[in-house]
């Protein structure tokens, strides 16, 4: 069982970190009024419906109703425990928690029982890269990489390493650290031979490349060979740490030049990263080996709402370009695509053309999505041709239909009529037809997912219980006297009398009045979603003994109408057997219960 975290220690953390810059870490955020507001990361949406208030120290989704504060922020997006989310924060704020056991040991951001794996691959990162740029055995290597354009300062800041051609330098150090060789297999650093329990290196004389995930632990290798041993590239397999489909490389170096740019550069691998890299382009990130996934665009939405693709300029990266533009419009970022010469990658270009001109032509000069789309179209077609011609006509008309702004559809409608010399007044016939005839069609499609905020009409017994909980919660005085006040009656609420009944066991052990702290000593996720709701409501922090007094009027009345419901439909059941005695005594009841309002 993992060691219980002191509650001062607890405060100590929650006022060190400011919740604000923890979710900015997972959300892109901006700033409303006094809130902050975000694409809520436990739904899609494609409205904002995500608040943060860095006055309460509480988030909450008008969205999905999830709420509660930093601890329960990480608990809920990282799959951490209490224990290991306030190890993480403590972490952040330079806090010395003390504790020993699971709580201590752990590291909250790796699947169970995958620290071993990570402490490997960390291990062979160092000492991979030691061999590159330290030792005799590595020179060649390094002379190759220098050789090749890379830079001492590149080859340091991406780690970059060198194994030797040995068949069993890892194992042997592996071993010789503690790690066991059959969790060494799984984590696809080493080999079992077939029908043998020895085991050799995976990767042998070749040039290192680490994989980091998006919080700087190693996690894979991709090895390049030298020289004419294939395969070129040897990745590391998929396994308990490493998916390929979740993993952006370069996104932990990244982030804080994507956020401060607002716009990250998509490229194919992680060499035309590093590339870029050295060019200036530090917002670059890439899929490993794989095409773009929703977990990538996922991850790319919560932190930037702009995306350049710059893929290789062959047949394959046009082919991928266009899938990975499409994907990530349909998921509402804004896309520019890079266009690179023919037959050239990244890494070529800046060879070729230098540093500057890459970053300016390439890059700062990118075309819109619709541009580039105009260009993919035209591939392979002879526009001379009548054939092609229509057929390209109507595959940008409907491209052009698909535009949400009528001036963007003005303005490609002209090319395309200027080009060709048609009429205006035809092609825009055209894009009508081609509307209506689609029209019956997207009536049926779900409607994207748009919020937005609810003005619920609560009853006022609801709304009232929501304000008593409000106050209840920063002041135990009120706390007691509504206590008081509702003489042994509960809230109508099922969970707001669950919540009372938490909070009272909460004063009962003489914690002061914070609805933070609160949050943490709730067990229930339900109650915490509900109580980070409630804790959104634009209140007065004072209450007055009327207000109190209306608000416990509104939630007594309630009752009293059930009850008086309850005593009406007695009395019709009395008067249908024909007891009109019992009929008017009930009658009286019910009037006695009407003049208590």
């Amino acid at each position: 069982m993992a060691e219980r975290i002191a509650e001062e220690k607890l405060n100590e953390i929650r006022q060190a970190v400011e919740i604000v810059d923890v979710i900015g870490e997972y959300v892109q955020l901006k700033k409303q009024g006094r809130n902050y507001f975000g694409l809520c990361p436990f739904h899609g949406e494609n409205s904002p419906s995500f608040s943060v208030s860095p006055d309460k120290q509480i988030y909450h989704c008008f969205g999905c109703g999830a709420g509660g504060n930093v601890f329960s922020f990480l608990m809920e997006i990282d799959g951490l425990s209490f224990q290991e989310a306030a190890g993480k924060l403590a972490e952040m704020a330079n806090i010395e928690l003390n504790l020993e056991g699971p709580a201590a040991s752990k590291n909250p951001q790796l699947p169970e029982g995958s620290k071993q794996m990570v402490d490997a691959h960390e291990l062979l990162r160092k000492f991979y890269h030691h061999l590159l740029v330290n030792t005799k055995e590595g020179q060649d290597a390094l002379e190759y990489l220098l050789n090749r354009g890379f830079t001492r300062e590149s080859i340091d800041r991406f780690q970059i390493g060198f194994a030797l051609p040995s068949w069993d330098f890892a194992v042997t150090l592996l071993e010789k650290r503690g790690f066991l060789p059959e969790v060494m297999a799984k984590a696809g650093l080493v080999i079992q031979k077939e029908n043998d329990e020895t085991y050799f290196d995976r990767f042998r004389n070749r040039i290192m490349f680490p994989i980091l995930d998006h919080q700087g632990n190693t996690i894979a290798f991709s090895g390049r060979a030298m020289g004419t041993d294939e395969p070129k590239y040897l990745n590391s397999p998929e396994t308990q740490i490493f998916h390929k489909s979740k993993i952006l490389y370069n996104f932990h170096l990244a982030r804080g030049s994507i956020r401060k740019q607002q716009q990250a550069v998509l490229f194919e691998g992680f060499a035309d990263v590093i590339s870029a890299n050295r060019a200036g382009v530090e917002n670059g990130v890439a899929s490993m080996g794989t095409s773009l996934t929703d977990d990538h665009i996922s991850l790319l939405k919560r932190n930037v709402q702009a995306v350049t693709i710059c893929y290789d300029s062959d047949k394959a990266g046009i082919e991928a370009a266009f899938r990975a533009s499409n994907m990530l419009s349909k998921a509402g970022l804004a896309v520019r695509v890079a266009i690179m010469p023919d037959g050239m990658d990244p890494d070529d270009f800046i060879k070729v053309h230098g540093e500057e001109k890459f970053r300016n032509d390439i890059i700062g000069s990118s075309s819109t999505l619709m541009a580039f789309k105009l260009l993919y179209y035209r591939r392979g077609k002879n526009l001379q041709n009548e054939g092609d011609r229509l057929q390209y006509i109507e595959e940008v008309l409907k491209e052009i239909s698909r535009l949400d702004k009528a001036v963007e559809k003005d303005l490609y409608l002209r090319q395309l009529a200027n080009e060709f010399s048609l009429s205006l007044d035809a092609l825009m016939q055209q894009l009508n037809e081609r509307k209506q005839t689609s029209a019956p069609r997207k009536q049926n499609q779900p409607k994207p997912a748009a919020y937005t905020r609810k003005t619920e009409l609560r009853p006022a017994y609801h709304t009232a219980e929501r304000r008593l909980i409000y106050h209840m919660m920063r002041n135990a005085d009120v706390a007691y006297k509504v206590q008081e006040l509702l003489a042994g009656s509960m809230m109508n609420i099922d969970e707001h009398q669950a919540i009372i009944t938490y909070l009272f066991a909460y004063y009962e052990k003489e914690h002061d009045p914070d609805p933070s702290a609160f949050l943490n000593y709730l067990q229930d996720n339900k109650l915490k979603r509900v109580v980070a709701d409630i804790e959104m409501m634009a209140l007065n922090e004072e209450i007055s003994d009327q207000e109190l007094a209306d608000y416990i009027k509104q939630v007594l009345n309630y009752q009293k109408m059930l009850k008086i419901k309850e005593k009406t439909a007695e009395q019709k059941q009395a008067e249908r057997q024909n007891d009109f005695l019992r009929a008017a005594t009930i009658a009286t009841e019910i009037i006695q219960l009407r003049k208590t309002f």
